[in-house]
């Protein structure tokens, strides 16, 4: 009796295992896997720009007060033209010797003179003031333009996104649909989905501040273009047929 219970138990044992296996079997062997692309462009509205005053003097609290004095300038000159107060922002502060250098490449290490930069960012909700912005600053005191980026707020991101998902969801179920005619099986559903999206920024760098610092370009304002900026996204989909 006991023997013939220890066999019984040992049958259920090994059918549940495999009903298990072609579960397992039908899961992964009766799959069609494709990915797909979409691509949306769009005008960016937001941009960030980063300047940056930099002074040198052989006394360092003159650098240093010479560089409060334009950075406020600076600040105060992109206030009154509109710019809120909470949009600029200080992202940098550095002082650095510059050495005295002798012959060749030899430094005698000698302090030269100091090097006071304090890197400002502004970001404006409208492109169209961009180079408006960059005289204004420059006008002001501001000696160094490092970058301007050109990029969307989080709404216009998500929302361009979501149109590059449901162009690349497309695309692959396009894909699976002509699969799975020609095996003549039939999509039963989706197993698996995974997704990676994006978008890079336009970014110009190095804006040269010499001409607006003279004041030649107060005849005119510095042209800036933002261009477009392209999102993408790609899906791989695992599909279920029968």
């Amino acid at each position: 009796m006991r023997k013939t219970a220890v066999l019984t138990f040992a049958l259920v044992v090994l059918t549940l295992a495999l009903i298990g296996c072609a579960a397992a079997d039908s899961t992964n062997d009766h799959v069609i896997q494709v990915s797909g692309s979409g691509s949306v462009t769009g005008t960016p509205d937001r941009v960030q720009i980063n300047f940056a005053v930099q002074t040198e003097n052989a006394d360092v609290r003159i650098a240093q007060s010479n560089n409060a004095l334009a950075m406020n300038n600076v600040m105060d000159a992109l206030a009154a033209s509109g710019v809120p107060r909470d949009e600029i922002k200080t992202t940098g502060y550095s002082i650095t010797p510059v050495y005295q250098q002798d012959s060749g490449s030899i430094f005698s290490g000698t302090v030269k003179t100091y090097q006071v930069t304090n890197t400002l960012q502004v970001t404006l909700m409208d492109t169209n003031t961009t180079g408006q912005v960059i005289d204004t600053a420059v006008n002001a005191g501001a000696n160094q333009v490092n970058s301007i980026q050109f990029l969307f707020s989080d709404e216009k991101a998500q929302a361009l996104r979501g149109q590059a998902l449901t162009q690349a969801v497309g695309n692959a179920r396009a894909d699976a649909n002509a699969v799975a005619a020609a095996l003549n099986v039939t999509i039963t559903g989706t197993q698996a989905a995974d997704i990676t999206q994006g978008y890079t920024p336009v970014v110009y760098g190095n804006y040269d501040t010499t001409a607006a610092a003279s004041g030649k370009m107060a005849a005119a304002p510095t042209p800036i273009q933002s261009g477009d900026i392209t999102v993408t996204a790609q899906v791989s989909i695992t599909y279920t047929i029968a």
